[in-house]
This record gives structure tokens, C-alpha cells and sequence, in this order.
């Protein structure tokens, strides 16, 4: 998703598309040379040359911020000082089919079924959450973030016929849901991650940044509203 608040005078242009890229709006292209044709893809960071409001993918996808799970013990054992699952336990996240190498937890040690959206804590793991019924700590209480497949939705492709991808690339502001699932705060400096999505964290020492963030997204609106410079 890409929308633009505001963007001055500037329009955007479209150049021929890299015939085996995919993207979504708001993803960040980077010029690319295919034999003797100068084309444009997705960028991988190092040198992003606008941003990308065209589609051509197999199927949407969508953040999830900051949503919290509770998974409960059925088993509890303790050693005196703390108290741990006896067994495994598993809870389902709000979403399924979910992109495993965009899921991040504040508590290590979760695995995650990326097709169910099952969450396992194995036995040994430590107590966190107390539950209302409780007296003692009887569950793990879990922040979790990921992106996901909307389902029912198959992807599809704006630049079908022109072969040619739509950029905006002058000062601006946007908001995108086109993110990592790194931390995000106010002022922060943004770069392209080696997919084409903003980040705040450098993958290069001398890797060029591309703005700032205004509101960062949250668990109530997972979309990231950024000053593009």
C-alpha cells in the first residue's frame, strides 16, 4: 500500500520494469541492467531510486504489529526461584500464512508454524503472565510481529501491457505498509532493506539513507507515515 500526503509540485514517472521482479506499492526500486536494457526492480538497498506505485505480485500482503498472545500452561513446574512450563504449549496468533522471515518476539525460544500461525513455548520455558484465575505466574505473555498473506485476495499485475513500473522519487510525505519489523520511533533515520522495504537498521557501512520517520506504526494502525527526502 502506498499513500501520499503530500508530495509539492512533483509527479511521478514510469520507466520499463524488470520482467522478473516482484513488488508491492510502496517498495523501493533500483535502477538494474538486463543484458543491454536499463530497467527497473526492487531495490536491495544500496542505492534506491524511488518509490515503487505499481503491483505485480501472486498475493498481497499485510503487517501485524505489536499483537499480544497469551499462552497458557497446562503443565507448571518450579524450582524456587521461578516458575517454568512442564510441557509444551502452543497458542494460534490472530493470522495465518504468515512470512517466517518477517516474525519477531520479545521472548526468545517461540517457534512459530508459519502456515497455521501456531506459536509454540517448549517445556523449561520461564513463566511470565499471571492469569486472572491465578495466583502464580501460569503463562508466557508474548509481543509478536509479522507480515502476512491476506487470504482470498491472489495478487495481479498493474504494469500487464506498458512493461513499465510508476516511481515517485521527489521530497515528499507517504505512508506505506511496506516495512520491516524492526523498532520504529519518531525522527528516525530510514534505509532500504535488502527487499526493497524501509528500515531503520543499515545492512552497509556506508549504505545511503532515504528519510525520516513521522509516526511509526503500532498495533492499531500498522502503517509507517515517513518524510522521503
Amino acid at each position: 500500500m502506498l499513500r501520499i500526503i503530500q508530495s509539492g509540485t512533483g509527479r511521478p514517472i514510469s520507466y520499463p520494469g524488470d520482467p522478473n521482479a516482484s513488488f508491492q506499492p510502496g517498495m523501493f526500486a533500483q535502477m538494474k541492467k538486463i543484458g543491454n536494457d536499463i530497467v527497473v526492480g526492487v531495490s536491495d538497498g544500496t542505492a534506491p531510486f524511488g518509490i515503487i506505485d505499481d503491483i505485480k505480485d501472486t498475493a498481497f500482503s499485510r503487517p501485524q504489529i505489536d499483537e499480544v498472545v497469551i499462552i497458557e500452561a497446562a503443565v507448571v513446574t518450579s524450582d524456587g526461584y521461578g516458575y517454568y512450563l512442564g510441557a509444551d504449549a502452543m497458542q494460534r496468533v490472530e493470522k495465518a500464512n504468515i512470512m517466517s522471515l518477517s516474525f519477531v518476539s520479545n521472548v526468545p525460544g517461540i517457534e512459530l508454524n508459519s502456515v497455521n500461525g501456531i506459536l509454540t513455548a517448549r517445556a523449561g520455558a520461564q513463566l511470565n503472565f499471571t492469569t486472572p484465575d491465578s495466583a502464580t505466574p501460569n503463562a508466557i505473555r508474548v509481543v509478536v510481529s509479522y507480515s502476512y498473506y491476506v487470504p482470498n485476495m491472489p495478487g495481479e499485475d498493474t504494469t500487464m501491457g506498458s512493461g513499465r513500473v510508476t516511481l515517485w522519487f521527489t521530497r515528499g510525505i507517504f505512508q506505506t505498509d511496506q516495512f520491516e519489523m524492526v523498532p520504529y520511533a519518531p525522527n528516525a533515520t530510514l534505509f532500504v532493506s535488502p527487499n526493497g522495504k524501509l528500515t531503520t537498521e543499515k545492512t552497509l557501512p556506508n549504505q545511503p539513507s532515504i528519510g525520516m520517520v513521522m509516526v511509526p506504526p503500532g498495533a492499531h494502525n500498522a502503517i509507517l507515515e515517513f518524510l522521503f527526502i
